[in-house]
């Protein structure tokens, strides 16, 4: 008797068209998130103005021409990587405050989150860059509503989870911090001062945010003039 023949089924998406689009996206989803991390250390490091195509290539393994090819121009890359990098602090501080108890405590995290890093500068710079290059505008506008929106829903959780009171409507509260975190950081890295030295106008400036379900706990943010938790000033 003849053996029988066994058909046996093509390799799961081998010559699928649909499974090598798929593959191509997972590549230029990759390849985007590897130039945007080099370009965003570069940037950092040393400015748009003095970082090359060539070198964000190289830190990222790539060609110049995939630079042009996901991003059309360095600027264009620049305002990504920086709008990127800011939303990646503000989750950053958002993680860093989960562990307050009180609403001073909260605040306090958040401030301190975001004053120690260079992220905030970062964005700042894109700003000033959309001012002449208005074709890139759409994509700070959304970080910056984004912002605005995951702050919201971050503090608003909060309140939830301790019975906090705002003492302002939350959405204005998460406009007004992050108003102040960019302007104090524009004025404090041109007049040279350090992170703390922000941090310390931050809190000085945002004064009460929230009050918690007793007395006690109730913000009260340190000032120059004031002592740490638990003291008073003579």
């Amino acid at each position: 008797m003849a053996p029988k023949t066994v058909h046996t089924a093509p390799e799961a998406g081998a010559d699928d068209p649909r499974h090598a689009a798929r593959a191509t996206r997972t590549a230029g989803r990759e390849m985007r998130s590897r130039l945007l991390d080099g370009a965003s250390l570069l940037f950092r490091e040393r400015g748009l103005a003095g970082t090359a195509i060539s070198d964000i290539a190289a830190a990222a393994d790539a060609f110049p021409s995939q630079i042009t090819y996901y991003f059309r121009t360095k600027e264009a890359l620049f305002v990504e990587a920086a709008c990127r990098e800011v939303l990646y602090a503000a989750r950053a501080a958002e993680q860093a405050a989960l562990q307050a108890r009180t609403p001073r405590e909260y605040t306090r995290a958040l401030v301190e989150a975001v004053t120690a890093t260079d992220s905030v500068a970062f964005f700042a710079e894109a700003l000033t860059l959309t001012r002449r290059r208005q074709d890139l505008a759409p994509l700070v506008e959304r970080t910056i509503e984004r912002l605005h929106v995951e702050g919201t829903r971050a503090y608003t959780g909060q309140m939830e989870r301790h019975g906090w009171k705002s003492l302002r409507d939350p959405d204005a509260s998460s406009r007004r911090f992050w108003a102040l975190a960019i302007g104090v950081t524009v004025e404090g890295n041109a007049m040279g001062r350090s992170a703390d030295e922000m941090c310390g106008e931050m809190l000085r400036v945002l004064g009460d945010q929230a009050t918690a379900t007793h007395g006690a706990d109730r913000l009260r943010l340190v000032g120059d003039n004031e002592k740490s938790d638990g003291e008073t000033s003579s």
